[in-house]
């Protein structure tokens, strides 16, 4: 359940990579028949990838099946019909204007975003799961790319997930913002970290914003989530709400942090001194969520 801005449940949220917009049909991953079929149809569509890079354009990223070269398949699901695969080519294969997904995403459709997310993960799994942990025997994908089976002990291994939290540290009247070192001055989003071992969600929340910013946090209520393959994340918003207000920075992960009223906020961003992440990103939908409606400027 979504919340509203007085924290009360409200309606759901359009968060930009969370809207279902393909069928994976998980169940005919292993149906070598059909699999051979559909790639032989003609309005079958593939994305190619190279390595984890994509063409600029989609009449470039995208080829019927009959057209494809060859590579690795990867069943994505079917969409309006038709039946979409990604197709690994390998990282030599990409093209000197190839771009990793993160610089397409301001660009893409809601339909072809949630492909890609879903191609684009998957690639970057199967580049760093080559070998098995268990014997260290080689992987070979199965289940159309979404196992992989070792060669030497049989061991099946699947996709990887790293929940992280993403929150807006509210007072109510202000929101709390951060700025990375790594990022030039004014630009400014939520909070955010990964979830540990043994750890649950909304604890997870408290302990980054801690270690983070020095404030702690008292209600953690659920907003929404969003994948997030860069390389391999669930991206789990929350709303935070401070019980205490001074703010002690650590260094090595925050270079800035700062209390904005709705009023900064907007006064600000209309200025150019603030800069907040771009509307593909759930924390845009935090901030504007509690903000009440959009604001100008993006990364």
């Amino acid at each position: 359940m979504s919340l509203g801005p007085d924290g009360r449940p409200g309606r759901q949220h359009q968060i930009a990579l969370s809207q279902r917009a393909h069928e994976r049909i998980g169940g005919r991953r292993t149906d070598d028949a059909w699999l051979a079929e559909v790639w032989a149809d003609p309005a079958t569509r593939v994305l190619l990838l190279g390595g984890t890079k994509l063409a600029p354009t989609r009449e470039r990223r995208w080829v019927p099946a009959t057209q494809a070269p060859a590579g690795t398949r990867i069943l994505l699901g079917e969409q309006d019909g038709v039946v979409h695969f990604a197709l690994q080519l390998g990282q030599d294969a990409a093209a000197d204007d190839w771009v990793p997904l993160r610089a397409l995403l301001m660009e893409l459709d809601p339909a072809e975003a949630d492909l890609l997310v879903h191609a684009v993960a998957l690639a970057e799994w199967q580049r760093v799961h080559q070998f098995c942990p268990r014997c260290g025997a080689s992987l070979e994908p199965t289940a159309a790319g979404h196992e992989l089976t070792c060669t030497g002990c049989g061991r099946q291994h699947f996709p990887r997930t790293d929940p992280a939290v993403i929150m807006l540290v509210t007072d109510g009247e202000r929101a709390l913002l951060g700025r990375n070192p790594a990022w030039p001055e004014g630009r400014f989003s939520t909070l955010a970290g990964f979830v540990e071992p043994g750890e649950s969600l909304e604890d997870a929340v408290r302990r980054e914003v801690l270690e983070e910013v020095g404030v702690e946090i008292g209600a953690v209520r659920y907003f929404g989530n969003q994948p997030w393959p860069f390389p391999a994340s669930l991206m789990i918003g929350f709303v935070a709400e401070a019980t205490s207000y001074a703010i002690d920075v650590d260094p090595d992960e925050i270079a800035e942090a700062r209390w904005f009223t709705r009023e900064q906020l907007r006064a600000e961003a209309e200025a150019g001194t603030l800069v907040l992440p771009g509307g593909i990103s759930i924390s845009r939908s935090l901030i504007e969520h509690w903000y009440g409606g959009p604001l100008p400027g993006q990364w």
